[in-house]
């Protein structure tokens, strides 16, 4: 066991980066954006502000809607419904995709059934078993004073949930769970990166930088723009002071000559164009959604043509996989949750592979339209005449998303 004070540091060291995803999602981080020509000052006057980050997390967050597990011979689904399932698994996996993961924290409750609580990835942390996806021992902040100070903590190892308040042991709670009480919800997974990965990565930051970068140089050039700048030569060193206002605004202004009749001469700067901006957006737009899996048209870049369902379906083919591989990282959480809820429901050690059977079924990623419905009902006649009974209520769901009527 590496112990609590381990894992207090653990987490302050990658509690700074999930904060910084989680400002970027809320569009409240500011950045420092480099230049050489603008002054600070008024840089600050004309900060942007962009959603790409959000639209990066929910755009595949959305998609994601998790429907029930099959073949439930531990009766799981209850105690999922029973803590607001809808709202649950949608906490959790936002949270997920935001931070690389997110855990569910679950105890005791008042009814007899187990009470589940999402923990965002910025306030909890533990030691992965790689194999089981469990926790080998885990540590979570579940409140923290005007300081940012942790004042209440949790520290879990199998069979005990241990609670601290401002730093001494408060309580010890014994369980017959096989595996600490905190779940931890990955996103993408592997064997250098155990706990996941942000949809936010530092390229689509990147871009979204540039991209407010660019918004605020635009923003600046259009005052230019709108008010080209002028200029006098020539002018007397006698004459009046100009008041520039009022030469901006006017539509007639007077010069004379002066003793020696020499008149002044009137001049405009040429106008900046802001067509440069308008295609550094664009390529900063390409960019992010070739990173995240998106289109120019969720970006605010609309085609001119609108696209069918199928041809939406095909442009979002790398969105597609990524919501099919946070499916099956997201799946195997949800039934470690499951898991570790039945056993302390039932006061019974159960061991994971008991669970082997019970299966995570979602919604499909794209709802087909009623031309993709009659021409999958086109197909499933035909397989169903050579192969009979092949395709069913259950599987038909799975394909299309639509709860048929039964007589079973």
């Amino acid at each position: 066991m590496k112990g609590i004070e381990y894992l207090r540091k653990k987490l302050e060291v990658y509690r700074r980066g999930a904060l910084y995803r989680q400002e970027v999602y809320d569009m409240k981080n500011i950045d420092v954006s480099p230049g050489i020509t603008i002054p600070a000052k008024l840089r600050e006057q004309y900060r942007a502000s962009l959603g790409w980050g959000a639209k990066a997390v929910d755009s595949l967050a959305d998609r994601l809607v998790f429907r029930e597990f099959a073949n439930d011979n531990f009766n799981i689904n209850e105690i999922f419904q029973m803590n607001s399932a809808d709202i649950l698994f949608d906490d959790a996996k936002l949270s997920a995709l935001i931070n690389s993961c997110s855990f569910i924290y679950i105890s005791e409750g008042g009814d007899g059934l187990p009470r589940l609580q999402v923990i965002q990835g910025s306030e909890a942390t533990g030691i992965l078993d790689p194999v089981t996806r469990l926790l080998k021992e885990g540590y979570a902040v579940l409140s923290r004073d005007v300081y940012d100070n942790p004042e209440q903590e949790l520290y879990f190892v199998p069979g005990r949930t241990d609670l601290f308040i401002k730093g001494d042991q408060a309580d010890s709670v014994e369980n017959s769970a096989t595996a600490p009480l905190l779940v931890p919800i990955i996103n993408r997974p592997d064997a250098t990166k155990p706990f996941g990965r942000s949809r936010i990565t530092p390229s689509a930051i990147y871009y979204q930088k540039y991209a407010k970068r660019t918004l605020e140089r635009a923003d600046i050039t259009a005052e230019f723009y709108s008010w080209p700048q002028k200029y006098v030569a020539g002018l007397s060193p006698e004459a009046e002071n100009l008041d520039t206002w009022k030469a901006t605004i006017s539509s007639m202004l007077r010069f004379d000559r002066d003793e020696e009749g020499r008149e002044p001469k009137l001049g405009q700067f040429t106008t900046p164009s802001m067509s440069p901006f308008t295609e550094q957006l664009r390529t900063a737009a390409s960019g992010f959604a070739g990173e995240t899996g998106l289109t120019l048209d969720d970006l605010g870049f609309p085609s001119d043509n609108p696209s069918s369902a199928e041809a939406i379906k095909a442009s979002h083919e790398t969105l597609r996989l990524a919501a099919e591989k946070a499916q099956r990282d997201f799946s195997s959480g949800f039934l470690n949750v499951g898991f570790l809820a039945a056993s302390l429901r039932d006061g019974f050690e159960y061991k994971r592979n008991q669970l082997y059977q019970t299966k995570a079924k979602w919604e499909p990623v794209f709802k087909p339209d009623a031309a993709t419905i009659s021409s999958i009902g086109d197909g499933v006649g035909k397989i169903n005449q050579s192969v009979p009974g092949y395709f069913g209520n259950k599987n038909l769901r799975d394909l299309t998303g639509v709860d048929g009527e039964s007589n079973e």
